[in-house]
């Protein structure tokens, strides 16, 4: 489905929910454009787009998939993503002084939100309470949020549920923190998977795909699941769709 018809899509409030739980990256932020951009600034002219699509898939969304099944032990994503950078840049045969690659490693810390991001927080927050529910680890995305001007009322980490989303514990868990119950919660992601295992564990779902998340050229985000309680094409028009 195409931008202009998600536009056009017929409005949908759910007056029971109380609180929104955010998926972050490629969500709320662009991390592909400030990895690139960071990996630029301390070795111009390495094929930085391609280091940045295998470090996302392969040094984080591999990763925790395997964990989130019980299929290996719990690391935060820090040490994954740092574990994963050492390789890359060996591969590629870039030589970065040790507290240069520390601190490119943390650039997962400094990622930009999308355009609409901030000013469709600040929305649905006088409506909602609003938390993101990443995968990020707790300081990882305080520091995010500070740097990026995120207005969360709260910080809500896999990672202190010593797990990754999609296990169901992560969906449960940040429900229960707010006190809530889970028809009382929407998630809202770029990711369909995402949204299918939130609502597989009884919230509400919002469906904002991010078509520019993977760069040009990229595969078009999936098509919405009817099942999906809002669709909207950025966080201002999921604000005026939940009458706020």
């Amino acid at each position: 489905m195409g931008l202009q018809a998600l536009r056009s899509a017929a409005v949908t409030t759910v007056p029971e929910v109380r609180a929104l739980l955010f998926d972050v990256f490629g969500t709320v932020v662009d991390w592909r454009s400030a990895v690139i951009r960071a990996g630029e600034a301390v070795a111009p002219g390495a094929a930085w787009p391609a280091i940045a699509d295998d470090w996302r898939r392969d040094g984080y969304l591999v990763p925790i998939a395997r964990i989130a099944l019980g299929e290996r032990p719990f690391e935060p994503v820090d040490s994954l993503l740092a574990t994963k950078l050492d390789e890359l840049l060996d591969r590629h045969g870039i030589e970065l002084e040790p507290p240069t690659r520390a601190d490119l490693a943390r650039v997962w810390h400094r990622l930009d939100p999308w355009p609409d991001s901030v000013a469709g927080l600040t929305r649905l927050r006088t409506r909602y309470t609003i938390a993101p529910l990443s995968n990020g680890g707790f300081d990882l995305l305080t520091n995010m949020a500070k740097r990026a001007g995120l207005p969360w009322d709260c910080i809500i980490s896999a990672e202190l549920f010593h797990t990754f989303k999609p296990d169901p514990r992560a969906y449960r868990g940040g429900v229960e923190l707010l006190g809530l119950e889970p028809g009382q919660v929407m998630l809202v992601a770029a990711h369909v998977y995402d949204l299918r295992s939130a609502a597989a564990q009884g919230l509400h779902t919002a469906y904002v795909p991010r078509p520019h998340e993977w760069g040009p050229g990229a595969t078009p985000p999936e098509a919405p699941d009817p099942a999906f309680d809002v669709v909207a094409t950025d966080f201002e028009d999921l604000a005026a769709q939940l009458g706020c």
